[in-house]
């Protein structure tokens, strides 16, 4: 398909450089068949079944933007895919200026050295020493805040907060799963009292995300491969859930594409452990989930194809069109939207 199908105009000063408080205050467009309506994320138990499943990514964001020299070079790094002990994939600007085998300086004694130059333009970076990577990168990097917030603001200390959910334990991922950044204690006391389970799974979501889409149709485009993974257990509870006659309702698109991964056409979830580079796109069925709950994505993104593909293009180009001319706000710290494709 084309990738200009999924284009749209957005003001701006729509784009949410800061969370709302409290974060479960955010707005919340509901999308179904019938429909739109606007709703807050606090409403969410109401406009859910008792019997659904909420499904939640427990990735932690790390601080992997990294700023340093080699020579009188500056170089900037973001890691966005472990692989190794102590070798992590990262996408660099001034790429052109580093060799293999140079050393690059992070300061706060964090060092790193080039590995190799992958055919992508990415860079395989090595932290030598005994020192876990997570500790040196607590000690010198940066919270890796999308390019949208990042080119408009400074990344500061409210963001170790802000741009990680509740649910964060398992640390590796460069990017929130954002839907989920909308949930907090007293919002998961009223969807279990409203008879809602949970579940949570892992996917490591790499900067990858935020890369534009360059090629002109979506068959040219290369998604690049997060690691996740989905326990036998987890699997098994959410099948029975389908059997009980529940949705599955993905929290952000990363929940979803790692379930529609591990889900087989009988609409069976199999316990799941590796790398998936699944890309979504008008035409898919939808195997994993019955539902989902994200935030309002980017122009001509991988993730607006996602979402068109559960709903419809022009349902929601039009849902589109309705949130910007009621003014949400859109992007990682922006509104969210509820997407149920059979009400």
């Amino acid at each position: 398909m084309r990738v200009d199908l999924f284009d749209f105009d957005l003001p701006q000063e729509l784009i949410a450089l800061r969370p709302v408080e409290p974060r479960d205050a955010a707005r919340m467009l509901v999308v179904t068949p019938a429909g739109l309506a606007d709703r807050a994320v606090r409403d969410l138990p109401a406009c859910l079944r008792p019997g659904d499943c909420l499904v939640f990514n427990d990735t932690r964001v790390i601080p992997a933007r990294l700023e340093g020299r080699r020579g009188e070079a500056r170089i900037e790094a973001t890691l966005h895919k472990r692989e190794g002990l102590r070798s992590w994939i990262a996408f660099v600007r001034n790429a052109r200026r580093l060799r293999v085998g140079d050393s690059i300086d992070f300061g706060a004694g964090v060092t790193a050295l080039v590995e190799a130059k992958l055919d992508d333009g990415s860079v395989q970076l090595g932290f030598p020493g005994d020192e876990p990577v997570e500790l040196l990168l607590e000690r010198a990097g940066q919270m890796p805040l999308p390019p949208y917030i990042a080119s408009k603001r400074p990344t500061d200390a409210r963001d170790r907060e802000d741009y990680q959910t509740m649910f964060a334990r398992s640390d590796g991922a460069v990017a929130a799963p954002t839907a989920a950044l909308h949930f907090t204690p007293r919002l998961m006391e009223a969807v279990a009292a409203a008879g809602i389970a949970h579940e949570t799974l892992t996917l490591h979501v790499g900067a990858g995300t935020f890369l534009p889409v360059k090629a002109e149709d979506t068959a040219d485009h290369r998604m690049h491969a997060e690691w996740g993974r989905i326990d036998a257990a987890t699997a098994d509870r959410l099948n029975a859930v389908r059997a009980r006659g529940g949705r599955i309702i993905a929290v952000g698109t990363t929940s979803l594409r790692l379930l529609e991964s591990a889900a087989d056409a009988g609409r069976v979830i199999r316990p799941f452990e590796g790398d998936t580079d699944i890309f979504i796109t008008p035409g898919h069925r939808f195997c994993g989930i019955d539902g989902l709950m994200t935030n309002f994505h980017l122009p001509k993104s991988t993730l607006m194809m996602l979402v068109s593909a559960l709903m419809g293009r022009e349902t929601m180009l039009a849902a589109y069109a309705h949130a910007i001319a009621q003014g949400y706000r859109f992007y990682s710290y922006g509104d969210s939207s509820l997407l149920l494709p059979e009400g």
